[in-house]
């Protein structure tokens, strides 16, 4: 669906990362998890243009996962797990350094769910630890277009996509200190998204 380059938001989040090395864990590497990874176009990009991340990529599609592991990345610096994060993370408290994913926010969860999330992810961050996410804004034109779901969701062509103003941002970043809300657009149509970045303090 979003072919094979990398996101924008793996772009930014790499480069966001080489900058902060303070949040690096031990042997000059950051632990990195991906939420939502798909088909695993950003999990190659992370590995392949980056040694000093490690990534764990879950996502709730067994197919995808084994996609993933088709790409026969390198073992020691990529885990997977199919895993519903409606259901919480299965991971230790402050067992990451950071955490990405694209567009994931946006899928058909609602503001509670998303609320939950957020707080699991920032149970699973290190002191310090960066939370980086996508979602499509209200700016974007199919904003309001579809057939209604509720709390800014919108089904088109059998997608259902949750829409996020900068106050449904933070509303659902309680409890971290939001960095950066930034624009960017992506795709043909073009998408018109917000990259966050929240740090836990």
């Amino acid at each position: 669906m979003f072919g094979h380059e990398p996101s924008e938001g793996a772009k930014y989040t790499l480069e966001y990362l080489k900058k902060k090395k303070e949040i690096f864990s031990n042997e000059n590497k950051i632990n990195l998890l991906e939420l939502g990874a798909g088909l695993g176009r950003d999990t190659r990009y992370f590995i392949t243009e980056s040694n000093i991340i490690n990534i764990t990529a879950v996502d709730y599609s067994v197919e995808a996962i084994k996609n993933i592991n088709k790409k026969k990345l390198d073992s020691k610096r990529v885990d997977t797990k199919v895993w519903d994060v409606r259901n919480g993370l299965p991971f230790k408290e402050n067992s990451f350094d950071g955490c990405f994913s694209h567009m994931l926010y946006c899928m058909a969860l609602t503001t509670k769910e998303i609320i939950n999330l957020n707080k699991e992810v920032k149970r699973i961050l290190r002191p310090g630890g960066i939370n980086i996410f996508t979602v499509r804004h209200v700016g974007d034109e199919d904003y309001k277009n579809g057939k209604y779901i509720g709390e800014d969701m919108y089904q088109n062509d059998g997608f259902i996509v949750h829409f996020f103003s900068k106050e449904k941002i933070k509303e659902v970043s309680k409890g971290f200190k939001i960095e950066t809300i930034n624009e960017f657009h992506e795709g043909k149509f073009p998408r018109k998204l917000f990259i966050v970045t929240l740090k836990k303090e």
